[in-house]
C-alpha cells in the first residue's frame, strides 16, 4: 500500500509549511536589503489609515483682535486585498514505487524527499514572485504575472513626479550632480518630516554602464582613494547585484533580476527611493485560505497535502498571500537616460 504520510504528524499542515519556510538563499536584492517592515495579519484586507498634519505659515493679525483658523488634520481610510498565489501540484505513487523495499519506513523517507524536491521548486517561484512585487512597490506600480497591476500612486491619490532626465552621454561638468541634488529635494520635500538617511537607485543594464563611464563621474574618482569603486566586482552581494556606486548622494547600484524573459528593471531607467525612512515599504502577510489558518496570523508561506481520488499518489499546495506596499509613494522617483 502507498504510505499513509496524510495522517502522519510529519507531513501536516504545520511541519510542511516549516519546511517551505526554512531560510535557503535565493536571488534578490530588495528583499536582502531587509527594507520591508513585515507584519502578520488575520485578514486578507488590509485597512491603511493615513493622516497629513499641515503645516502653515501663520501671518500677523492686530492685538486684540482675532487670529487665524488653521485648517483641521486631514485623515483617510483605505483598504488593500492581499493577493493570493497558489501552486497545486502532485506525487504519484508511481514515482516512488520500487524505489525502496515494499512497506518499509524507506520508502516513506524516499516520498518525503519527493515532496521536498517539489516544495523547494515552489518556493523559489514564489520568491520571485515576491521579489517582482517589491520592485514593484519601488517602482510605484506592481504588476503581477496575469498582466493586473496595483497602482500606488492612484491608491494613495497622489501624482508620481515626472521622470528625471540623466543627460549621460553629453552633461557638462558639475550638470549631473545638479541633476542629483534636485532629485533629492524633491524627494525630501514630498516625504514631508519623515526623516530619511540617503537615497538608493536600482539601475537597468544600460542606464548604469552610461553612468560608470561618464566624465563627471569617473573625474570624482579618478587620482583619489575612492577610485576603487571602479574596480569594484561586477558580481557581488551574494550574486544579486552587478555593480555598485556612490554619486551625487546617491548609491548606485545595478540591478540583478528576471525570470525567463522578464526582466525586472528596463534595461534604461532607474527607480530611485530613500533609505532609512521608517516604514516606508511594508509587507503584510495575510492568512491561507485552509481551516487550520482562517482568522490565524499570517505566515510567509504555507504548504500543505492531501490524498489522491483512489491512493493514487499526494496532492500538494503551496501558496503566500504578501500585500506588499511602499506607504509613500510620491517620494518615489524615476530616471531616464
Amino acid at each position: 500500500m502507498f504510505p499513509d504520510i496524510v495522517n502522519d504528524p510529519a507531513f501536516g499542515v504545520i511541519s510542511l509549511t516549516d519546511a517551505i519556510n526554512s531560510p535557503l538563499f535565493e536571488p534578490g536584492r530588495i528583499g536582502q536589503m531587509g527594507i520591508f517592515l513585515e507584519t502578520s495579519v488575520t485578514t486578507i484586507d488590509i485597512a491603511i489609515e493615513e493622516r497629513n498634519g499641515i503645516l502653515a505659515l501663520v501671518p500677523p493679525t492686530p492685538r486684540g483682535g482675532p487670529g487665524v483658523t488653521l485648517p483641521k488634520t486631514a485623515r483617510a481610510m483605505r483598504v488593500l486585498r492581499a493577493p493570493h498565489f497558489e501552486i497545486n501540484d502532485g506525487v504519484m505513487a508511481e514515482e516512488v514505487q520500487g524505489v525502496r523495499a515494499w512497506g518499509t519506513e524507506n520508502q516513506v523517507e524516499m516520498l518525503q524527499d519527493k515532496i521536498s524536491e517539489r516544495l523547494l521548486t515552489h518556493r523559489s517561484s514564489l520568491e520571485s514572485t515576491m521579489e517582482y512585487a517589491r520592485i514593484g512597490a519601488v517602482k510605484g506600480i506592481i504588476v503581477y504575472a496575469d498582466g493586473s497591476t496595483l497602482n500606488l500612486f492612484t491608491e494613495f491619490e497622489v501624482t508620481p513626479e515626472p521622470p528625471v532626465a540623466f543627460a549621460l552621454a553629453t552633461a557638462a561638468d558639475g550638470e549631473l550632480r545638479e541633476t542629483c541634488a534636485k532629485l533629492i529635494r524633491t524627494m525630501s520635500r514630498n516625504l514631508g518630516g519623515v526623516p530619511f538617511t540617503g537615497v538608493l537607485a536600482v539601475c537597468g543594464d544600460n542606464f548604469f554602464d552610461a553612468l560608470l563611464k561618464n566624465a563627471e563621474v569617473r573625474a570624482t574618482f579618478l587620482q583619489t582613494p575612492d577610485a576603487s569603486a571602479l574596480r569594484l566586482p561586477y558580481v557581488n552581494y551574494q550574486g544579486m547585484i552587478y555593480g555598485t556606486f556612490p554619486f551625487g548622494g546617491i548609491t548606485w547600484e545595478n540591478y540583478r533580476g528576471y525570470v525567463g524573459g522578464t526582466e525586472f528593471i528596463e534595461t534604461d531607467k532607474a527607480y530611485l527611493f530613500p533609505t532609512g525612512a521608517p516604514n516606508l515599504f511594508r509587507t503584510y502577510m495575510a492568512p491561507a485560505d485552509y481551516n487550520e489558518t482562517v482568522n490565524r496570523p499570517g505566515q510567509r508561506m504555507y504548504a500543505k497535502q492531501w490524498d489522491m481520488p483512489n491512493d493514487k499518489g499526494i496532492h500538494l499546495d503551496t501558496q503566500m498571500n504578501p500585500l506588499n506596499i511602499c506607504t509613500r509613494p510620491k517620494a518615489l522617483m524615476q530616471g531616464t537616460m
